[in-house]
Protein backbone atom coordinates (compact mmCIF):
# COMPACT_ATOMS: atom_id res chain seq x y z
CA UNK A 1 0.00 0.00 0.00
CA UNK A 2 2.52 2.46 0.72
CA UNK A 3 4.68 1.55 -2.74
CA UNK A 4 1.67 2.14 -4.19
CA UNK A 5 1.17 5.55 -2.79
CA UNK A 6 4.55 6.64 -2.99
CA UNK A 7 4.75 5.92 -7.24
CA UNK A 8 1.21 7.89 -7.31
CA UNK A 9 2.97 10.58 -5.02
CA UNK A 10 6.03 10.57 -7.57
CA UNK A 11 3.96 10.64 -10.64
CA UNK A 12 1.28 13.26 -9.14
CA UNK A 13 4.90 15.22 -8.27
CA UNK A 14 5.82 14.74 -12.04
CA UNK A 15 2.30 16.24 -12.68
CA UNK A 16 2.57 19.36 -10.66
CA UNK A 17 6.23 20.00 -11.82
CA UNK A 18 4.67 19.76 -15.48
CA UNK A 19 2.54 22.70 -14.34
CA UNK A 20 4.72 24.49 -13.07
CA UNK A 21 6.78 24.60 -16.30
CA UNK A 22 3.97 25.13 -18.31
CA UNK A 23 3.07 27.48 -16.04
CA UNK A 24 6.21 29.42 -15.88
CA UNK A 25 6.12 29.36 -19.65
CA UNK A 26 3.06 30.62 -19.82
CA UNK A 27 3.91 33.34 -17.56
CA UNK A 28 7.09 34.21 -19.85
CA UNK A 29 5.72 33.98 -22.96
CA UNK A 30 1.94 35.19 -22.91
CA UNK A 31 0.74 36.64 -19.54
CA UNK A 32 3.53 39.01 -18.70
CA UNK A 33 4.69 40.28 -22.14
CA UNK A 34 0.54 41.39 -22.10
CA UNK A 35 1.24 42.89 -18.81
CA UNK A 36 4.31 44.77 -20.41
CA UNK A 37 2.59 45.90 -23.34
CA UNK A 38 -0.64 46.81 -21.62
CA UNK A 39 2.05 49.21 -19.38
CA UNK A 40 3.98 50.75 -22.42
CA UNK A 41 0.50 51.58 -23.92
CA UNK A 42 -0.83 52.92 -20.94
CA UNK A 43 -3.94 50.55 -21.15
CA UNK A 44 -4.49 50.17 -17.24
CA UNK A 45 -7.37 48.19 -17.57
CA UNK A 46 -6.09 45.53 -19.54
CA UNK A 47 -2.50 45.62 -17.32
CA UNK A 48 -5.00 45.27 -14.48
CA UNK A 49 -6.88 42.52 -16.08
CA UNK A 50 -3.49 40.29 -17.06
CA UNK A 51 -2.34 41.33 -13.72
CA UNK A 52 -4.84 39.61 -11.87
CA UNK A 53 -4.71 36.54 -14.38
CA UNK A 54 -1.19 35.75 -13.58
CA UNK A 55 -2.05 36.14 -10.12
CA UNK A 56 -4.78 33.17 -10.48
CA UNK A 57 -2.38 31.62 -12.23
CA UNK A 58 0.60 31.73 -9.60
CA UNK A 59 -1.72 31.18 -6.85
CA UNK A 60 -2.97 28.16 -8.44
CA UNK A 61 0.64 26.71 -8.75
CA UNK A 62 1.16 27.26 -5.08
CA UNK A 63 -2.11 25.73 -4.27
CA UNK A 64 -1.04 22.99 -5.65
CA UNK A 65 2.27 22.73 -4.12
CA UNK A 66 1.44 23.28 -0.82
CA UNK A 67 -0.83 20.15 -1.23
CA UNK A 68 1.93 17.81 -2.46
CA UNK A 69 3.75 19.25 0.56
CA UNK A 70 1.15 18.04 2.36
CA UNK A 71 0.68 14.45 0.95
CA UNK A 72 4.54 14.28 1.26
CA UNK A 73 4.50 14.84 4.77
CA UNK A 74 1.73 12.66 5.06
CA UNK A 75 3.29 10.09 3.40
CA UNK A 76 6.34 10.14 5.17
CA UNK A 77 5.05 9.21 8.65
CA UNK A 78 3.24 6.79 6.83
CA UNK A 79 6.53 4.91 5.43
CA UNK A 80 7.73 5.89 9.43
CA UNK A 81 4.78 3.50 10.90
CA UNK A 82 5.55 1.02 8.75
CA UNK A 83 9.14 0.84 9.26
CA UNK A 84 8.35 1.18 12.91
CA UNK A 85 5.54 -1.67 11.97
CA UNK A 86 8.61 -3.70 10.67
CA UNK A 87 10.79 -3.49 13.35
CA UNK A 88 8.28 -4.79 15.58
CA UNK A 89 7.38 -7.40 13.45
CA UNK A 90 10.84 -8.37 13.12
CA UNK A 91 11.00 -8.87 16.74
CA UNK A 92 8.21 -10.63 17.54
CA UNK A 93 9.66 -12.86 14.87
CA UNK A 94 12.19 -13.48 16.36
CA UNK A 95 10.60 -14.28 19.76
CA UNK A 96 8.51 -16.42 18.17
CA UNK A 97 11.48 -18.51 16.09
CA UNK A 98 13.37 -18.52 19.46
CA UNK A 99 10.46 -20.23 21.50
CA UNK A 100 9.96 -22.66 18.07
CA UNK A 101 13.62 -23.09 18.11
CA UNK A 102 13.13 -24.13 22.10
CA UNK A 103 10.18 -26.31 22.09
CA UNK A 104 11.49 -28.02 18.77
CA UNK A 105 14.39 -28.55 20.99
CA UNK A 106 12.45 -29.90 24.08
CA UNK A 107 10.53 -32.23 22.31
CA UNK A 108 13.84 -33.44 20.34
CA UNK A 109 15.14 -34.07 23.73
CA UNK A 110 11.46 -35.69 24.85
CA UNK A 111 11.91 -37.84 21.77
CA UNK A 112 15.98 -38.88 22.61
CA UNK A 113 14.75 -40.19 26.06
CA UNK A 114 11.66 -41.53 25.28
CA UNK A 115 13.58 -43.68 22.47
CA UNK A 116 16.34 -44.74 24.83
CA UNK A 117 13.36 -45.57 27.05
CA UNK A 118 12.01 -48.06 24.54
CA UNK A 119 14.89 -49.36 23.61
CA UNK A 120 15.49 -50.37 27.05
CA UNK A 121 12.12 -51.91 26.99
CA UNK A 122 12.54 -54.18 23.86
CA UNK A 123 16.18 -55.35 25.61
CA UNK A 124 14.26 -56.10 28.37
CA UNK A 125 11.36 -58.10 26.53
CA UNK A 126 13.99 -59.49 24.78
CA UNK A 127 16.22 -60.58 28.08
CA UNK A 128 12.96 -61.99 29.98
CA UNK A 129 11.85 -63.61 26.56
CA UNK A 130 15.66 -65.79 27.21
CA UNK A 131 14.13 -66.54 30.60
CA UNK A 132 10.90 -68.02 29.42
CA UNK A 133 12.86 -70.08 26.50
CA UNK A 134 15.27 -71.15 29.32
CA UNK A 135 12.37 -71.61 31.50
CA UNK A 136 10.32 -73.98 29.01
CA UNK A 137 13.55 -76.27 28.68
CA UNK A 138 13.54 -76.75 32.08
CA UNK A 139 9.92 -77.82 32.68
CA UNK A 140 9.54 -79.53 29.46
CA UNK A 141 12.99 -81.95 30.87
CA UNK A 142 11.15 -81.89 34.25
CA UNK A 143 7.75 -83.11 32.65
CA UNK A 144 9.53 -86.09 30.48
CA UNK A 145 11.44 -87.14 33.65
CA UNK A 146 8.23 -87.47 35.31
CA UNK A 147 6.41 -89.23 32.53
CA UNK A 148 9.19 -91.76 32.12
CA UNK A 149 8.46 -93.14 35.71
CA UNK A 150 5.38 -95.13 35.05
CA UNK A 151 3.71 -96.79 31.94
CA UNK A 152 0.63 -94.35 32.35
CA UNK A 153 2.43 -91.08 32.36
CA UNK A 154 4.30 -92.12 29.31
CA UNK A 155 1.13 -92.46 27.61
CA UNK A 156 0.05 -89.44 28.88
CA UNK A 157 2.90 -87.48 27.94
CA UNK A 158 2.82 -89.01 24.56
CA UNK A 159 -0.83 -88.61 23.60
CA UNK A 160 -1.91 -85.00 25.90
CA UNK A 161 0.93 -82.83 24.87
CA UNK A 162 0.06 -80.11 27.37
CA UNK A 163 1.70 -79.54 31.04
CA UNK A 164 -1.51 -79.18 32.77
CA UNK A 165 -2.90 -82.52 32.44
CA UNK A 166 0.26 -84.11 32.89
CA UNK A 167 0.73 -82.65 35.87
CA UNK A 168 -2.82 -83.33 37.05
CA UNK A 169 -2.20 -86.87 36.09
CA UNK A 170 0.66 -87.41 38.11
CA UNK A 171 -0.99 -85.66 41.40
CA UNK A 172 -3.87 -88.18 40.93
CA UNK A 173 -0.93 -91.12 40.77
CA UNK A 174 0.59 -89.87 43.82
CA UNK A 175 4.09 -90.83 42.33
CA UNK A 176 7.55 -88.66 42.81
CA UNK A 177 5.50 -85.85 44.55
CA UNK A 178 9.04 -83.97 44.66
CA UNK A 179 9.00 -84.44 41.00
CA UNK A 180 5.64 -83.08 40.91
CA UNK A 181 6.13 -80.18 42.95
CA UNK A 182 9.11 -78.81 41.08
CA UNK A 183 6.71 -78.97 38.25
CA UNK A 184 4.28 -76.47 39.75
CA UNK A 185 7.08 -74.34 40.81
CA UNK A 186 8.62 -73.86 36.93
CA UNK A 187 5.03 -73.71 35.79
CA UNK A 188 4.61 -70.46 38.57
CA UNK A 189 7.89 -69.06 37.36
CA UNK A 190 7.12 -69.78 33.88
CA UNK A 191 3.63 -67.79 34.06
CA UNK A 192 5.79 -64.45 36.28
CA UNK A 193 7.88 -64.44 33.27
CA UNK A 194 4.76 -64.17 30.90
CA UNK A 195 3.18 -61.46 32.79
CA UNK A 196 7.24 -59.45 32.85
CA UNK A 197 7.02 -59.93 29.14
CA UNK A 198 3.39 -58.42 28.70
CA UNK A 199 3.84 -55.57 31.31
CA UNK A 200 7.21 -54.81 29.25
CA UNK A 201 5.10 -54.94 25.80
CA UNK A 202 2.47 -52.83 27.37
CA UNK A 203 5.13 -50.26 28.33
CA UNK A 204 6.54 -50.57 24.81
CA UNK A 205 3.55 -49.61 23.24
CA UNK A 206 2.85 -46.55 25.34
CA UNK A 207 5.97 -45.16 24.55
CA UNK A 208 5.54 -45.82 20.71
CA UNK A 209 2.62 -43.60 21.13
CA UNK A 210 4.10 -41.23 22.98
CA UNK A 211 7.06 -41.05 20.29
CA UNK A 212 4.21 -40.36 17.75
CA UNK A 213 2.41 -37.94 19.26
CA UNK A 214 5.72 -35.96 20.22
CA UNK A 215 6.88 -36.55 16.21
CA UNK A 216 3.78 -35.03 15.43
CA UNK A 217 3.92 -32.12 17.36
CA UNK A 218 7.91 -31.83 16.47
CA UNK A 219 6.29 -31.95 12.61
CA UNK A 220 3.90 -29.59 13.41
CA UNK A 221 6.69 -27.08 14.77
CA UNK A 222 9.02 -27.63 11.62
CA UNK A 223 6.32 -26.52 9.68
CA UNK A 224 5.13 -23.82 12.04
CA UNK A 225 9.40 -22.84 11.64
CA UNK A 226 9.04 -22.82 7.51
CA UNK A 227 6.31 -20.87 7.45
CA UNK A 228 7.84 -17.83 9.23
CA UNK A 229 10.00 -15.55 7.51
CA UNK A 230 13.50 -15.17 8.25
CA UNK A 231 14.06 -11.74 10.08
CA UNK A 232 17.08 -11.21 7.83
CA UNK A 233 14.48 -10.07 4.85
CA UNK A 234 12.62 -8.06 7.46
CA UNK A 235 15.95 -6.26 8.67
CA UNK A 236 16.34 -5.50 4.64
CA UNK A 237 13.24 -4.25 4.48
CA UNK A 238 13.30 -1.71 7.37
CA UNK A 239 16.64 -0.58 5.92
CA UNK A 240 15.28 0.20 2.31
CA UNK A 241 12.36 1.76 4.29
CA UNK A 242 14.31 4.05 5.62
CA UNK A 243 16.49 4.69 2.81
CA UNK A 244 13.22 5.98 1.23
CA UNK A 245 12.08 7.12 3.62
CA UNK A 246 14.78 9.71 3.64
CA UNK A 247 14.26 10.41 0.15
CA UNK A 248 10.52 11.40 1.42
CA UNK A 249 12.18 13.84 3.45
CA UNK A 250 14.82 15.41 1.20
CA UNK A 251 11.73 15.20 -1.75
CA UNK A 252 9.39 17.12 1.43
CA UNK A 253 11.87 19.59 1.69
CA UNK A 254 12.20 19.84 -1.88
CA UNK A 255 8.44 21.11 -1.98
CA UNK A 256 8.94 23.38 0.81
CA UNK A 257 11.68 25.09 -1.12
CA UNK A 258 9.50 25.24 -4.23
CA UNK A 259 6.74 26.23 -2.28
CA UNK A 260 9.03 29.15 -0.80
CA UNK A 261 10.19 29.99 -3.70
CA UNK A 262 7.24 30.69 -5.25
CA UNK A 263 5.81 32.80 -2.48
CA UNK A 264 9.03 34.87 -3.40
CA UNK A 265 8.55 35.34 -7.01
CA UNK A 266 4.89 35.52 -6.43
CA UNK A 267 5.97 38.83 -4.14
CA UNK A 268 8.45 40.19 -6.59
CA UNK A 269 6.15 39.77 -9.65
CA UNK A 270 3.48 41.78 -7.80
CA UNK A 271 5.67 44.07 -5.88
CA UNK A 272 5.75 46.90 -8.70
CA UNK A 273 1.60 46.53 -9.00
CA UNK A 274 1.07 49.85 -7.22
CA UNK A 275 3.09 51.84 -10.07
CA UNK A 276 -0.04 50.21 -12.69
CA UNK A 277 -1.77 53.81 -12.15
CA UNK A 278 1.28 55.71 -11.85
CA UNK A 279 2.26 57.05 -15.64
CA UNK A 280 5.40 58.24 -14.35
CA UNK A 281 6.88 55.36 -12.58
CA UNK A 282 5.42 52.74 -15.56
CA UNK A 283 9.68 52.15 -16.58
CA UNK A 284 10.37 51.45 -12.94
CA UNK A 285 7.31 48.59 -13.03
CA UNK A 286 8.45 47.47 -16.53
CA UNK A 287 12.07 46.71 -15.41
CA UNK A 288 10.36 44.76 -12.28
CA UNK A 289 8.01 42.94 -14.69
CA UNK A 290 11.59 41.82 -16.99
CA UNK A 291 12.72 40.25 -13.90
CA UNK A 292 10.34 38.65 -13.12
CA UNK A 293 9.97 37.25 -16.41
CA UNK A 294 13.75 36.11 -16.01
CA UNK A 295 12.79 34.62 -12.42
CA UNK A 296 9.99 32.50 -13.88
CA UNK A 297 12.16 31.29 -16.67
CA UNK A 298 14.95 30.16 -14.71
CA UNK A 299 12.00 28.62 -12.33
CA UNK A 300 10.84 26.62 -15.39
CA UNK A 301 14.05 25.36 -16.51
CA UNK A 302 14.56 24.19 -12.88
CA UNK A 303 11.15 22.20 -12.97
CA UNK A 304 11.55 20.47 -16.28
CA UNK A 305 15.03 19.14 -14.45
CA UNK A 306 12.77 17.49 -11.68
CA UNK A 307 10.62 16.16 -14.23
CA UNK A 308 12.52 13.43 -15.45
CA UNK A 309 13.82 13.02 -12.21
CA UNK A 310 10.12 11.99 -10.39
CA UNK A 311 9.64 10.20 -13.42
CA UNK A 312 12.40 7.80 -12.38
CA UNK A 313 11.24 7.63 -9.10
CA UNK A 314 7.99 6.66 -9.79
CA UNK A 315 9.39 3.40 -11.55
CA UNK A 316 11.33 2.24 -9.17
CA UNK A 317 10.43 3.31 -6.05
CA UNK A 318 9.64 0.36 -3.38
CA UNK A 319 10.37 -1.61 -6.40
CA UNK A 320 11.87 -4.58 -3.91
CA UNK A 321 8.09 -5.43 -1.99
CA UNK A 322 7.09 -6.65 -4.89
CA UNK A 323 8.94 -9.44 -4.80
CA UNK A 324 8.55 -12.39 -2.11
CA UNK A 325 12.47 -12.76 -1.20
CA UNK A 326 11.32 -16.05 0.59
CA UNK A 327 10.88 -17.65 -3.15
CA UNK A 328 14.10 -16.72 -4.32
CA UNK A 329 16.84 -18.97 -4.58
CA UNK A 330 20.16 -18.02 -2.77
CA UNK A 331 21.96 -16.53 -6.14
CA UNK A 332 18.60 -14.64 -7.13
CA UNK A 333 18.53 -13.49 -3.77
CA UNK A 334 21.66 -12.11 -4.25
CA UNK A 335 20.72 -10.67 -7.29
CA UNK A 336 17.96 -9.01 -6.46
CA UNK A 337 19.39 -7.63 -3.05
CA UNK A 338 22.25 -5.97 -5.10
CA UNK A 339 19.65 -5.11 -7.71
CA UNK A 340 17.79 -3.27 -5.21
CA UNK A 341 20.66 -1.63 -3.48
CA UNK A 342 21.41 0.18 -6.64
CA UNK A 343 18.43 1.03 -7.15
CA UNK A 344 17.95 2.75 -4.02
CA UNK A 345 21.38 4.64 -4.19
CA UNK A 346 19.95 6.04 -7.54
CA UNK A 347 16.91 7.14 -5.81
CA UNK A 348 18.93 9.08 -2.96
CA UNK A 349 21.10 10.61 -5.35
CA UNK A 350 17.93 11.04 -7.29
CA UNK A 351 16.50 12.82 -4.08
CA UNK A 352 19.49 15.07 -4.00
CA UNK A 353 19.45 16.11 -7.06
CA UNK A 354 15.83 17.11 -6.68
CA UNK A 355 16.58 19.50 -4.21
CA UNK A 356 19.79 21.07 -5.62
CA UNK A 357 17.70 21.88 -9.19
CA UNK A 358 15.17 24.24 -7.55
CA UNK A 359 18.00 25.51 -6.13
CA UNK A 360 19.33 26.19 -8.56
Amino acid sequence: MRAVETQLVFKSSEAVMLKCVEGSQNLVSSLLPKLIDAIKNNKTTEAIKALEEARLRILEIIQDVDKMVQRYETLNKDVATTTSDIITEKKETEIALQRLSEEQQAIKDSIKKLEGQLNDTNAETEEIQRKIDVKNNQLQRAVRDLAAETQKMTIVAVFVPFIGPIIKAATESKFVPEATANIRRLEAELNGLHSLKASAKQRAWNLQVQLIDKRMSLAKIQTDLGIIPKPTYLQDVQIYLSKNQKVLTELKAFWNNVHSLLGVIKNKTFVGEDLINEPDLKEEFLKSMHTSSEIWGMFGVSCNKSVKIFQSQAKDAYKFLEINPTSLSTEEWQKQYDLVKNQLENLKVSGNLATSAIEK
